[in-house]
């Protein structure tokens, strides 16, 4: 699943750490999308498989997520398989992704837009 977010947005990400001691079920550093007027929208980063925004906004492709459709006026996709081992995995990550239709321009499956559909 690719999404294609609105112009004027880019990706942050949060510096990978080496720990002194070993840190079991923490996660990953985080991954936002920050928008034209600062806001910024996080990220599941464990299951980002592709990040672009060299182009003037922020692509990002998703694995092991599914697009599900709007939901309460939200656009909600789903993670349906972990792409990570459990131990590299944050316990409190989360099972849903939503996100303003206004933020986003075109959500891809296989190729494919499925979103907004016309």
């Amino acid at each position: 699943m690719l999404i294609e977010f609105v112009a004027e947005t880019r990706l942050e990400r949060d510096p990978d750490l080496v720990p002194k001691l070993p840190i079991v079920q923490n996660g990953p550093p985080g991954t936002r999308v920050v928008f034209a007027d600062g806001s910024k929208v996080p990220l599941p980063t464990d299951q980002i498989v592709f990040a672009d925004d060299t182009k003037g906004s922020a692509r990002v492709g998703f694995g092991g997520m599914s697009f599900e459709g709007i939901e309460d006026g939200l656009v909600v996709c789903y993670r349906v398989h972990e792409l990570k081992p459990e131990a590299m995995l944050s316990p409190g990550r989360g099972r849903r992704m939503t996100l303003k239709p206004e933020m986003v321009d075109a959500i891809y499956v296989d190729d494919r837009k499925v979103w907004p559909r016309g």
